[in-house]
């Protein structure tokens, strides 16, 4: 049985009317998080990132501020004849500054940018000094406690797709023994541990587009059940592949605004069309509050909260009224023992899609009912395009940010906001803000599968 089930709850008061469920449920409710033990609390001490609009947190952040958009048409291939010609890609990025020569070739992008971001993040938190191809094992922690949980959305479908043609093209004898290894989602984990003597639980997440999310959350859940001190948690992908972008494309989910790549990924704006396939990786470091004390790490934020739920209504829409989302958020606000009143923003998961941007607005104007004139709301995914597997990884990141920074990041390409989308989306402009506490970081995926984390500005009411 979790520790959870065993918390305390006497100190808590009675949630909003608004954190019921449609069936008149509440769930589990929780002791503020301030309230529980240093080793039940979680804080986030690292970050890693690659993204289409750059190739580190730093960057990535400054362009999000900017407006700018990763979105371009495709070159690594040929895509003259698909539907959609446009994706968020990572460009000049060198797998060889992160592993070794032969490990590169080896092994599918998705995985070199895992490894680049865990790399990053570790660093970021402390655990090793510098980043570099070269192994590098953690210091200053057991290696034991310390885990992985990397997970992908398709894993490497670019080096099945490659083995495929050498299997027709050459035959059977010509196929690579690498290509089980060098595609399956938990490999990049499995590599990450390899690479830095990471010797705790590992596994990986492939939810669709909740994956990260829900790496992140459950990374929360083990060290909160005590099974590790400190875990890397994120997803990453390489979905711009022939196949990726056909495959999506056949579904009509894409977006083919391929004259204006810039323009494409509109989130909540009357003329969306689909979302925006996009690459990249985020990774952060989840660590015991104790933990992190104890060694005097630098906190960048607390997770507070974590919430799961499924729509079971369809394989790739949303019900139209958002209640499974609603859910999602309902638990994590549950999870943390917080009111809806007390967040300030959510990063939406906002893929540009006709369904799911008003499923999702509904959702949060339901949720946070007591603050839907002043709850800030904007989807990063604007500019980065849709990293499906890794979406919830780079926008923890930005929610992260936004917290430290107090500083929002926009919605671009919002000209004309769409009928039953009632927020305020943070339209073309990053705004800067006071007193941001609590910040949401929305995930969904196809399967119904949604997720959402709950993080704190650290420390809190500063």
């Amino acid at each position: 049985m979790s520790q959870h089930s065993s918390l305390p709850t006497d100190s808590l008061t009675e949630q909003a009317t608004n954190n019921v469920d449609t069936q008149g449920h509440k769930p589990r409710q929780k002791p503020p998080h301030y309230e529980r033990s240093d080793d039940m609390r979680v804080v986030i001490t690292g970050m890693g990132a690659i993204t289409p609009l750059g190739l580190d947190v730093e960057s990535s952040w400054a362009s999000l501020l900017n407006g700018d958009s990763g979105i371009k048409r495709i070159s690594h291939f040929d895509a003259t004849d698909y539907r959609a010609q446009i994706a968020g890609v990572v460009k000049d990025f060198d797998a060889k500054q992160y592993m070794n020569a032969k490990d590169a070739r080896r092994y599918d992008e998705f995985m070199h940018y895992a490894v680049a971001a865990s790399a990053m993040a570790l660093k970021d938190a402390g655990f090793i000094d510098e980043v570099s191809a070269a192994d590098a094992p953690v210091h200053g922690v057991d290696q034991e406690r310390f885990g992985v949980i990397i997970g992908s959305g398709i894993g490497g479908i670019q080096t099945i797709e490659n083995s495929r043609d050498t299997l027709r093209e050459k035959g059977a004898s010509k196929v690579s023994p690498f290509i089980i290894p060098g595609s399956i989602v938990n490999m990049a984990a499995g590599l990450v541990a390899i690479k830095h003597t990471l010797k705790g639980p590992n596994l990986a997440t492939s939810t669709a587009c909740t994956t990260a999310t829900h790496a992140i959350g459950l990374a929360a859940r083990l060290i909160a059940y005590g099974d590790a001190d400190v875990m890397l948690a994120g997803g990453s992908e390489k979905g711009s592949s022939p196949l990726g972008i056909s495959g999506f494309g056949a579904m009509h989910a894409l977006s083919t605004r391929n004259d204006e790549p810039t323009k494409a990924s509109r989130p909540f704006d009357k003329e969306r069309d689909g979302f925006v396939l996009g690459d990249g990786a985020g990774v952060v470091v989840v660590e015991s509050l104790a933990h992190a004390k104890a060694r005097g790490a630098k906190i960048l934020a607390e997770l507070v909260g974590f919430g799961m739920s499924d729509d079971a209504s369809h394989i790739t829409a949303p019900p139209e009224d958002g209640s499974g989302a609603a859910r999602a958020m309902r638990n994590a606000l549950n999870d943390a023992g917080i009111e809806p009143s007390s967040v300030g923003y959510v990063n939406a998961h906002g893929t540009s899609t006709p369904a799911g941007d008003v499923a999702e607005s509904i959702a949060i104007e339901t949720v946070f009912a007591p603050v839907k004139d002043s709850i800030l709301v904007s989807s990063t995914k604007s500019m980065t395009g849709h990293l499906l597997g890794a979406a919830g990884g780079i926008e923890a990141i930005f929610t992260i940010l936004a917290l430290q920074h107090q500083h929002v990041p926009p919605t671009i390409n919002l000209d004309n906001v769409e009928d039953n989308c009632n927020l305020d989306y943070v339209a073309n402009q990053s705004r800067k803000v006071e007193n941001l506490q609590y910040a949401v970081s929305n995930s969904f995926g196809f399967g119904g599968t949604n997720g959402s984390l709950i993080f704190a500005r650290w420390p809190i009411n500063q």
